[in-house]
């Protein structure tokens, strides 16, 4: 039988049921109206009355309610309270332009900054400023001359790919090959890498040098996907503008924010296979700016969260309710240097003059953070003993007895000898540091009876060049300018006659020996001995006056974690050391007993 359709049976049982539930309905809403009737409309009188009693039971049920929220809020605070937690973007001003991507050709700040974190190194600063293993593990000597070097065995590629020492070999070639055009090949002339095996590279120098394995900090560049680009073409190559490398953060995205170049941003992902361990943040994106002022447009609307290297006008007037300001001494100096190729300025009579008219003190004072002293031609603590030498004082009196006696007569306000002025060209870059030092200077120097002719080179000018412009040409009589002296006190490119950036064109016997002998020696007593010997002579012979220590200024949101307070940071550019345990955000985590 069909069962689709129903029999005359099923129709009388539904029809039944059909009654039997209107009934009920029926019923049950009789009884829900008589309730309340009874209930509500025969009693809304007596409720009036009783009104005060349930407005006290609402009120007390109300603050019971209360309490016991307070009450959980008060003991979630024994266990729980707000810290750094992972995840989250930070994003980082950094001076720009940015026009490569591979660490062979970065200059600019924020192109280094990029390659520090894409690539690793063989050697990187801690923060404690200490030299420590990146992807080298053990290092060996012999005579200072031939360094060996083991590799870790789990650093990979951003794309998967092992690193091994083929490619630390091809990084060096690199260097060296004066077809690639890298920055730095002038560093590694005479300097050969040999492959020992997977993971072992030979390093062999012309000459012994100590202080080597500070070199090994050059960011390693892959065999494996630059193997069959030729030298010549490796700047203009896609790989400068879609790098792959094996440091923290790998390469998503560069963005042209404007037609000009000029404003660029990289997008930046934690590397989840880093050998050190997944970085906390999920992202960090670097935005390249031209100067100050966009820089600090872009803290004050939000657009980065931090800035690196920022000048203290912008610190001095960022919202400290809502931003962080760190002001940390890096491992440069900025001096006063005289080029002793001008015929005055050999006179040694007049340099000290102008020392004994320099007070260092009141530079510091007028500037941001009031910088450390500086007036060794290194960082003091980097070498045992400085601590001995007594700082030059100054003594405008004796300066000007001493000018005196040369002959040097004061009129009209400038001093004269035999009808030639006592003028010197001062030329510095524009920096807000450097031109209040420069004044200052110029205040000083003009009470001695000095007049100085200042020149303030504006490097933002890419019609300009103040390397080809001014230093390589020596064009000033003197200099005021930041040295880059790094971790190691060895100043030898600055100091000795054959030194590539001896801008004071400075020489002697004792000084020149001293630094040769310095960089040969790998025991600490006799290093430290050798550079006690060459300060001393520095101070005498006075190339230059050290004005003060520089500082690294950074400022962040209170809510990210970034660079500690006691870091040590030993140039602006290696202040990523701790990067891997940065934060962009806080929330709530249980305390830990």
């Amino acid at each position: 039988m069909n069962d689709t359709k129903p029999t005359w049976k099923k129709r009388l049982r539904l029809k039944r049921q059909s009654r039997f539930l209107k009934k009920h309905a029926r019923r049950a809403e009789g009884a829900t109206t008589r309730h309340a009737r009874r209930f509500l409309v025969n009693r809304w009188d007596k409720i009036r009355e009783i009104r005060l009693h349930v407005i006290g039971w609402f009120t007390g049920v109300g603050l019971l309610i209360g309490i016991t929220g307070l009450q959980m809020i008060w003991l979630q605070q024994s266990y729980v309270h707000l810290a750094p937690v992972s995840g989250g973007t930070y994003a980082e001003a950094v001076k720009g332009p940015i026009q490569t991507l591979n660490p062979l050709y970065a200059t600019t700040p924020a192109e280094i900054s990029a390659t520090k974190l894409i690539f690793s190194s063989l050697y990187k600063y801690d923060t404690t400023g200490h030299l420590h293993g990146d992807v080298a593990t053990v290092i060996s000597s012999k005579n200072d001359q031939e360094f060996t070097v083991s590799l870790r065995r789990d650093v990979k590629w951003h794309d998967g790919k092992s690193l091994t020492a083929k490619d630390v070999v091809f990084t060096v070639n690199l260097m060296r090959n004066p077809s690639s055009r890298s920055v730095v090949a002038s560093s590694w002339q005479g300097i050969a890498a040999e492959l020992v095996d997977n993971y072992t590279v030979r390093f062999l120098l012309p000459a012994s040098y100590a202080a080597f394995p500070h070199a090994l900090t050059f960011p390693i560049l892959p065999y494996h996907l630059l193997e069959s680009v030729e030298p010549t073409s490796l700047r203009e190559n896609a790989y400068s503008t879609k790098p792959i490398g094996s440091g923290p953060f790998s390469f998503q995205l560069l963005q042209t924010v404007n037609g000009l170049g000029d404003r660029r941003i990289v997008y930046l992902n934690a590397n989840k296979s880093y050998y050190e361990g997944r970085p906390r943040l999920d992202r960090l994106q670097l935005y390249a700016y031209k100067d100050d002022d966009t820089a600090n447009r872009a803290l004050r609307t939000g657009e980065v969260t931090g800035a690196s290297d920022v000048s203290s006008d912008i610190a001095s007037a960022v919202d400290t309710d809502k931003f962080k300001v760190l002001t940390q001494p890096v491992d440069s100096g900025v001096y006063a240097i005289f080029n002793l190729s001008n015929s005055l300025l050999k006179d040694k009579k007049i340099r000290t003059a102008l020392r004994l008219a320099t007070d260092t003190h009141a530079i510091r004072n007028n500037l941001y953070g009031q910088p450390n002293p500086l007036y060794l031609p290194f960082i003091p603590n980097q070498v045992t003993g400085s601590d001995k030498i007594a700082e030059p004082k100054s003594n405008l009196s004796a300066a000007v007895k001493l000018l005196e006696k040369e002959g040097w007569k004061l009129k009209d306000g400038i001093r004269t000898k035999k009808n030639q002025d006592l003028r010197f060209r001062l030329v510095t870059r524009r920096n807000v540091e450097y031109e209040v030092a420069l004044k200052t200077l110029i205040s000083q120097w003009s009470s001695l009876g000095i007049k100085i002719d200042a020149e303030v080179f504006d490097t933002s000018d890419i019609s300009k060049s103040f390397p080809g412009d001014i230093l390589q040409p020596r064009n000033y009589d003197i200099l005021l300018d930041e040295l880059v002296i790094g971790a190691d006190p060895d100043v030898y490119a600055f100091w000795h006659s054959g030194g590539q950036s001896n801008f004071s064109n400075y020489g002697s016997d004792v000084s020149d020996d001293a630094l040769a002998s310095a960089r040969e020696k790998s025991n600490p007593a006799l290093r430290s001995a050798k550079y006690l010997a060459f300060a001393r002579q520095w101070l005498s012979d006075i190339p230059a006056i050290g004005l003060y220590q520089s500082n690294l200024i950074y400022v962040h949101t209170k809510s990210t974690r970034v660079i500690g307070d006691d870091q040590v940071i030993v140039n602006p550019n290696a202040h990523y050391a701790n990067v891997k345990y940065w934060t962009a955000e806080v929330g709530r985590v249980f305390k830990t007993p």
